[in-house]
């Protein structure tokens, strides 16, 4: 059982440059791919700033600052992840482009690298079955956002073998991370209790019963969550809140888990929150301004 040392990830976006940057923080040597300059050096920039916040609140020396982003290297080419012991996708949660992702990286990889995927809901099975490795393939969730968030969800395929989730639970140890193991049900744990949540936020919404203001206001004073749902849909984005309820209700055939009208709306409207200036709330102005 060889240790992981060089990581590969997919994905420069929120979740990719984030794993990128606590990866490199605990020592790994990284590989970020995407498929542009432009969204590299738009990731590379948040794990600069994200660093720079860390040193500027005395959690990080510049010296650490300047060794994580000399481990982080960048590249359009998946040739480049040959050597790479464990390869991360944290591409968009659309199972068809985390397929053709699999089927360009697969055939560089060496016999001997791991696959994870970061999905927050599809089949690891499913997924893992599309690669040349299913045995080497497994689930490996972190949450939003990476620098800040302590949870890992682990999630085995059916034919994820002892030895992947040994040594992937090992590296998140390494990572300051807290792991959990999860079986592979739609969505595993996190979102299958936290996506029905939003999702009733936002019938609640629909239905007039209270406004967006009243909503939030209500769950952090009522229930003691540190943001309210419709925020937090915004935080997440509310394609990927829509993507997983999808995923949920395809998958479990419960009317419980249909997403509600509204939602499916605002991301028909490309009104997906934070990331397009607006969703439940504004953010165009200083601060944000509900939207109902």
């Amino acid at each position: 059982m060889s240790a992981i040392q060089k990581i590969g990830v997919i994905g420069a976006g929120q979740m990719g440059n984030g794993i990128a940057h606590v990866a490199a923080a605990s020592g790994f040597d990284v590989i970020l791919l995407d498929v542009s300059d432009e969204a590299l050096k738009k990731g590379l920039g948040a794990i600069e700033k994200n660093l720079a916040r860390q040193v500027q609140k005395g959690k990080l020396s510049e010296e650490d600052k300047a060794s994580t982003l000399s481990r982080i290297k960048t590249t359009t080419n998946y040739s480049d992840f040959g050597d790479s012991d464990l390869v991360i996708e944290a591409a968009t949660e659309d199972e068809a482009i985390k397929r053709k992702i699999f089927n360009l990286l697969c055939p560089v990889l060496k016999p001997e690298a791991y696959i994870a995927s970061n999905t927050s809901s599809i089949s690891i099975t499913r997924l893992g079955a599309s690669t040349d490795r299913p045995g080497k393939f497994m689930g490996m969730h972190f949450m939003n956002p990476v620098p800040v968030m302590q949870l890992v969800e682990l999630i085995r395929g059916i034919a994820t073998d002892e030895e992947t989730f040994s040594l992937v639970r090992e590296m998140v140890l390494k990572l300051g991370k807290k792991p959990v193991s999860a079986e592979d049900f739609p969505a595993f744990i996190v979102n299958r209790i936290l996506l029905p949540m939003i999702n009733e936020a936002v019938y609640t919404l629909y239905e007039g019963v209270g406004s967006v203001e009243s909503i939030d206001t209500a769950l952090k004073l009522g229930a003691n969550h540190p943001m309210g749902p419709l925020e937090l849909a915004d935080f997440i984005g509310l394609d990927t809140c829509l993507a997983i309820m999808h995923v949920l209700h395809d998958g479990l055939a419960d009317t419980k888990y249909r997403p509600c009208p509204l939602l499916v709306k605002y991301v028909e409207a490309g009104w997906l929150g934070r990331k397009t200036g607006r969703g439940f709330y504004d953010y165009t102005g200083e601060k944000p301004v509900p939207t109902r």
